[in-house]
């Protein structure tokens, strides 16, 4: 299977998007589009061009918000968080897949035109490809994903062992959260303990987010 590492040249620079560490705020962050401070929860907004995610004030984020908005070149993050009932990946399709470890996120790049699959590691993130009958398989199983929207929403999906998967539609700057969360806290070869307990307490707040929402499988 071939990966790419952080960089992701091919992607238009997102590294920048993807490599960045975690949303945590700190004094004196400020609208990335017209400058007022802001609070350390607030709004996002993804540079489809530059493939890089803005933090925004709450008036600049809602200008982006209506479908084409600045001809589509800024896209709002919304907030939709929907964890799925069963697994979303059999064990052959997730085998198929061949990413290394047992977390991914998936979404559509619009500047790509196609769905990507990257895992978070302790050099940030790195993408691999992802098998386009696969994905067209789980696709046509999982309802919920046809309406997944390009750019700004992820499949993340956790492989725990005995079939306890955790899969979740969320906003992607949950994704760029994890991402820092891992480098933040891997250790060695294989994370280290803190940084898995990192993860499942990440997983937690998210089941908690999705207030239990559930995604059903087509069966």
């Amino acid at each position: 299977m071939s990966e790419q590492n952080g960089d992701l040249k091919g992607l238009g620079a997102l590294s920048r998007y993807l490599r960045a560490p975690a949303p945590a705020i700190a004094a004196g962050e400020r609208c990335e589009l017209c400058s007022v401070a802001l609070e350390s929860a607030h709004s996002h907004l993804v540079d489809v061009k530059e493939r890089r995610l803005l933090c925004a004030c709450r008036p600049c984020y809602l200008l982006f918000t209506p479908r084409g908005a600045a001809q589509g070149r800024y896209k709002a993050v919304g907030d939709r968080c929907i964890r799925f009932a069963k697994p979303v990946f059999s064990d052959d399709q997730w085998e198929r897949l061949g990413i290394p470890i047992n977390l991914a996120f998936f979404f559509f790049n619009s500047s790509a035109d196609k769905m990507v699959a990257f895992y978070p590691g302790p050099a940030g993130a790195a993408e691999s490809l992802l098998p386009l009958d696969v994905w067209q398989e789980v696709a046509s199983a999982q309802e919920p994903l046809a309406s997944l929207q390009a750019d700004v929403e992820a499949l993340l999906v956790y492989r725990r062992k005995g079939g306890d998967d955790a899969s979740f539609i969320v906003p992607i700057d949950a994704c760029y959260e994890l991402v820092g969360l891992m480098r933040s806290f891997w250790k060695g070869f294989d994370g280290g303990e803190s940084a898995w307990r990192a993860i499942d307490d990440f997983l937690e707040r998210l089941s908690a987010r999705s207030g239990g929402l559930q995604a059903q499988r087509i069966s």
